[in-house]
């Protein structure tokens, strides 16, 4: 009672006739309680300074070690239709095996013989860069033959151009020998002129020596015009040449303006085969693309697009679908000041959900159920939850995890140093990280170093 009246009632009723009260207010029980008090104190007392071994916990789940092994989905690099479906929800499929099929949605690519005719006109265009081939080849005959036959008139007309000089040479001399003639004959013709005077010489004789002497003069004035006339040949030579050098220049350089010509469209048709054949094989691919292939074996776990006729746009996720072989790992968050506390090769306790588990953080020894496990990967950049994420796979020394689906939740809880358990009663109730812990293979490679 709380005592709270002025009437009081243990005072007027004798209480200890009453049997009830009789079995419960005696003195030995007073001192069994008080025994148990101090051997209470005593094991709390023992307790606190038992060892404790400080943890790091945190929640994750299941996925796996490598990137190729994690559940994925797959997606159409065209645009399509739907228009079958050859698995269904569950189904084992290997890597290779058709999983839908797909029609083509873009009116470019409606025409079934869309490759056979784009062969058709690589044939045609790979025609025509051989008739550009051979019509270059002709240009660069017809052009040599040119240079040839320029050599020869070139050649011919040196020649003629020799005999020219050749010509001046000796109706120059023809001129020296008329002009010699006619000093003879001249000087003949006055010494007879002379004796016809004295009466020595007949006058006939002087008749004789004057028509000889114009007949002389005659085949001068005629060996000038020999020598005007071979010098004029020397300078049609000269000319000659230059024509034939021009005229055949001219041709020359029209048959290889052709023949370039030629090769810009034979250039040009090449480009053309080779476009051709970029489509060509870009049709062929696309075609290929129309069967949705599963890229390695695994279980088809949803269809993100049901039915027969539906349309999507390339790169839309089609089917989801998980890998058959997998290797396990947890995927956990620390909070940035547990950070400094997690080392590559760190040993982890895990505790998978659905999983029986009795589980004492501070004591691993005496936990059950739990399975060991190693950092092998810490994230350098902090996630958007705040925290970073942790990588961790089986440990090798310790018991085979267990068959779980990936997916599944897990929880982790890294070791670290121990200590008493006041420690970490008083260090917990401050708020205060764990001590800075560092593993004792990383402390050994540092004092070798």
């Amino acid at each position: 009672m709380l005592n709270i009246s002025h009437n009081t009632l243990n005072k007027k009723v004798d209480l200890s006739n009453y049997k009830a009260i009789q079995k419960v207010f005696h003195k030995r029980h007073y001192k069994y309680f008080n025994r148990f008090l101090m051997a209470f104190a005593i094991i709390a007392v023992v307790i606190l300074f038992l060892p404790w071994t400080q943890n790091i916990s945190g929640d994750g789940f299941l996925t796996t070690l490598k990137p190729d092994q994690r559940p994925q989905t797959i997606q159409s690099p065209i645009p399509g239709r739907i228009e079958k479906w050859y698995v269904q929800e569950g189904d084992f499929v290997k890597k290779g095996d058709t999983i839908l099929f797909i029609s083509e949605i873009k009116n470019e690519y409606f025409d079934p013989n869309l490759v056979a005719r784009t062969g058709q006109q690589i044939k045609a265009k790979s025609m025509a860069v051989s008739s550009y081939e051979g019509k270059v080849k002709a240009l660069g005959n017809q052009a040599q033959a040119l240079k040839n036959e320029r050599g020869l008139k070139l050649q011919q007309a040196r020649n003629k151009l020799l005999q020219s000089k050749l010509k001046v040479q000796s109706d120059s001399i023809d001129l020296e020998a008329a002009k010699t003639n006619i000093s003879i004959a001249e000087r003949q013709y006055n010494r007879i002129v002379q004796l016809e005077k004295e009466g020595l010489k007949a006058l006939t004789d002087v008749e004789e020596k004057r028509l000889k002497f114009q007949e002389t003069q005659a085949k001068l004035i005629s060996q000038e015009n020999k020598l005007l006339a071979s010098r004029n040949e020397v300078i049609n030579a000269k000319v000659e040449i230059n024509r034939v050098q021009a005229e055949y220049t001219d041709k020359i350089s029209k048959s290889q303006s052709d023949r370039f010509t030629a090769q810009s469209s034979q250039f040009d048709a090449e480009a053309q085969v080779t476009k051709l054949e970029n489509e060509f094989t870009n049709y062929s691919m696309r075609n290929e693309m129309y069967y949705i292939k599963a890229p390695q074996s695994g279980f088809i776990n949803k269809a993100l697009f049901s039915g027969v006729g539906e349309t999507f746009k390339e790169g839309d996720q089609l089917v989801n679908i998980m890998p058959s072989v997998y290797d396990l790992a947890v995927e956990t968050y620390v909070k940035p000041i547990d950070l400094p506390l997690i080392h590559l090769g760190e040993k982890i306790r895990v505790q998978f959900d659905g999983w029986p588990a009795i589980v004492f953080s501070g004591w691993p020894n005496i936990s059950y159920g739990t399975y060991g496990g190693t950092v092998v990967a810490i994230e350098t950049f902090i996630s958007d939850n705040g925290k970073y994420r942790i990588l961790i796979a089986p440990d090798p020394d310790d018991h085979k995890w267990p068959k779980i689906q990936v997916g599944s939740g897990a929880k982790t809880i890294a070791l670290l140093e121990d200590v008493p358990i006041w420690f970490e009663l008083w260090r917990q109730l401050n708020g205060f990280p764990p001590n800075y812990y560092q593993p004792n293979s990383k402390i050994a490679q540092s004092q070798k170093k």
